[in-house]
């Protein structure tokens, strides 16, 4: 490591302590503020939904494509990638139907194309939903996975 760089490093380490033990950052406060903890805590697929949009009132799109396999041979990593072929996509959400929390991630999109990737915890087969928040509207599509091995439930 050449000496300037490591100077460099240590000196923005060193700002950023003292920002941090003043009071100026406090990003622990900044990420509760924004956390959906009703959504994250809904039973239900629709309860979660409302939770997190206000609304359930969701309707199918051609736009939305689930790339998922058929058959996760490991229900603990599942990977999953939604593309949202839609106008003005705002947020993207996955749930779960037959977890304990159907809510399994959502992020939310800032002039961002549609799409998302994620690994998700399936604690058995069941049916992955993706929630599409575009225009002020909520479109949603299933997909079926099979879990071969236990995720969440062991």
């Amino acid at each position: 490591m050449k000496r300037r760089t490591f100077l460099k490093g240590t000196m923005a380490g060193g700002v950023i302590a003292v920002a941090a033990g003043a009071g100026l950052l406090k990003p622990t406060q900044v990420m509760a503020a924004s956390w959906p903890k009703k959504a994250f805590s809904a039973k239900a697929i629709p309860d979660a939904i409302k939770a997190l949009y206000g609304s359930s009132n969701t309707a199918s799109h051609k736009g939305i494509k689930i790339n998922a396999p058929l058959q996760a041979e490991n229900g603990g990593l599942v990977p999953i990638k939604i593309t949202a072929n839609i106008a003005k996509v705002e947020s993207i959400a996955m749930l779960v139907s037959k977890n304990f929390r159907p809510l399994a991630t959502s992020i939310d999109l800032f002039g961002a194309k549609g799409f998302y990737r994620a690994n998700l915890k399936m604690r058995k087969s069941s049916d992955l939903v993706a929630v599409v928040k575009a225009g002020g509207k909520l479109y949603k599509k299933s997909h079926k996975i099979k879990v071969t091995v236990g995720g969440c439930g062991g």
